[in-house]
């Protein structure tokens, strides 16, 4: 199955919160859910997911692995744990969540093992997340550029990651959008609402109309079932030339996600 290219995020949601929106989510009609072992609410997504009374097969399920289990000899088993979290026999894509701290775990090790889990048949596809231009290199040494299905990373109008798309789409590597909103922050841009304005959408759908126009996925996530269902018009809305060009000239490096573990950013 391929990767939708509008799908739903569950950053920060937990417990209830998390069930209700992966479900309202495939109610709606999202087919493409993102969950992690670090959000600690794969339970839940897996109880959304059962529950739903969507056919496995019809939804693209993804999941990532935390730095703690990079090595070559834990990957594999935490991959196991995620699948009985989540009630399935495979993901459809496992991404290493961040580059190993420090190195500690070489990109390698990591991917090669990635690798090794997709050839045991846990996950359909692997990739990356959080990874600059560097770590990318190694990445394609270790297992080659067409096996990593995408790099999920911030991108947002304040943060355009420019280098690391450019990279990647050079590369073959398709590029996800995470944090496509910004925290928000799109909401109040007076130039995004202005846009939004005109095309009578919100700037919710104007921004991930931008980002899909560029080939991206992107994972917006919500609790409220309107908001939901608006991210999902997106898909509908094309913004003119101008338009476009207008959100590309908002980017000036405004990262909101940097942990002190972070690899050297482009």
């Amino acid at each position: 199955m391929n990767m939708p290219q509008l799908g739903l995020g569950t950053f920060r949601l937990q417990g209830q919160a998390a069930i209700d929106s992966v479900a309202n989510g495939l109610e709606l009609g999202y087919r493409h859910i993102d969950t992690a072992q670090i959000y600690g609410n794969e339970t839940e997504v897996g109880q959304a997911l059962a529950d739903s009374g969507v056919a496995r097969r019809e939804v693209y399920l993804t999941t990532k692995i935390w730095t703690e289990h990079l090595a070559a000899d834990k990957l594999a088993a935490s991959l196991k744990d995620s699948l009985r979290k989540l009630r399935v026999e495979q993901v459809d894509l496992t991404l290493i969540h961040w580059p190993s701290p420090g190195a500690a775990v070489p990109v390698a090790e990591s991917m090669q093992a990635l690798l090794a889990a997709r050839e045991a048949g846990l996950t359909g596809a692997i990739g990356i997340s959080n990874f600059p231009v560097a770590l990318m290199r190694e990445a394609i040494a270790a297992v080659g550029a067409d096996n990593i299905a995408t790099n999920q990373v911030e991108l947002h109008p304040y943060l355009q990651n420019r280098s690391v798309a450019d990279f990647a789409r050079a590369a073959g590597i398709h590029v996800t959008a995470y944090m496509p909103l910004a925290y928000g922050k799109v909401m109040g841009d007076p130039t995004i609402g202005e846009i939004a304005r005109r095309y009578q959408a919100t700037p919710a759908q104007v921004t991930l109309a931008w980002l899909l126009a560029k080939g991206y996925a992107v994972i917006p996530s919500s609790t409220k079932r309107e908001n939901l269902a608006g991210n999902l018009r997106a898909l509908g809305l094309v913004l003119g030339q101008e338009d476009s060009a207008a959100i590309d000239a908002l980017d000036n490096g405004g990262r909101l996600v940097s942990p002190d573990f972070a690899p050297a950013w482009d």
